[in-house]
């Protein structure tokens, strides 16, 4: 497959929707993984993230101006112990709370489908990581309809041991803009991850369509420690 570059995935697509990234900088130092909002309606694009523990939340920038929080309103990134659990949804917690009782991150997964936003049916895309005694995997999930037809949920899992340095991988809610939405289609892309936080931050942000971006979260893991470092880009300020 070939290595991807994320600022040609991100300019040449004015809506990928959601986006999670993970993969290892080509120094070897870090996991690195990255998480997108977008929005087209005025609801959507009334939104932050805020920092909640060691993962975040998204907040209405607004109050005022909030008309539905069912799929708006959650916390994309929970930490687990040495476990980072990044997903577009509530299902973070379904996950946190599966693996806490020994469940696997696909088992967690089992009682959840896609998103009930007829007639996009937006899929769940769910990414952890795990770094721990100087070792990463990570793996990625996506659940989404058969196609549009609500009846039928199909799920992949994705999972990635001794990840290669300076690669990772990128899934996204939708594969581009239309009505309905079309869903993300195939594995996750296989892109290429840099080892300089703010240089990937800025390639990130300023390559997301200047129209229908919100948020941006990116974290990079220290493999070694564990220790980690965290930016927010948010629109609304």
């Amino acid at each position: 497959m070939e290595l991807l570059s994320m600022e040609r995935e991100l300019s040449g697509n004015a809506y990928p929707g959601r986006g999670i990234v993970i993969g290892k900088s080509s120094d070897e130092r870090f996991a690195v993984t990255a998480y997108f909002i977008m929005g087209r309606s005025e609801n959507s694009r009334n939104r932050v993230f805020v920092t909640e523990g060691e993962g975040i939340r998204t907040q209405a920038f607004d109050p005022s101006k909030l008309s539905d929080p069912s799929l708006i309103i959650y916390a994309p990134v929970r930490v687990l112990g040495n476990k980072t659990i990044v997903t577009n949804g509530d299902q973070t917690d379904t996950i946190y709370e599966g693996m806490d009782k020994q469940q696997t991150f696909e088992q967690s997964l089992r009682g959840r489908e896609f998103e009930p936003d007829a007639p996009n049916y937006t899929p769940r895309i769910s990414g952890i990581l795990h770094v721990g005694d100087g070792k990463f995997n990570y793996a990625m999930s996506i659940l989404k309809s058969s196609d549009g037809n609500p009846k039928s949920c199909c799920r992949f899992t994705y999972a990635y041991e001794n990840p290669v340095a300076g690669e990772g991988h990128f899934i996204h809610t939708y594969r581009c803009d239309g009505n309905p939405l079309p869903s993300f289609e195939g594995e996750p892309k296989r892109v290429a991850v840099w080892d300089d936080m703010e240089a990937f931050t800025e390639l990130l942000w300023n390559n997301l369509n200047e129209e229908n971006k919100v948020s941006l979260f990116v974290r990079y893991i220290e493999i070694a420690t564990g220790k980690y470092e965290t930016r927010i880009v948010n629109k609304n300020r």
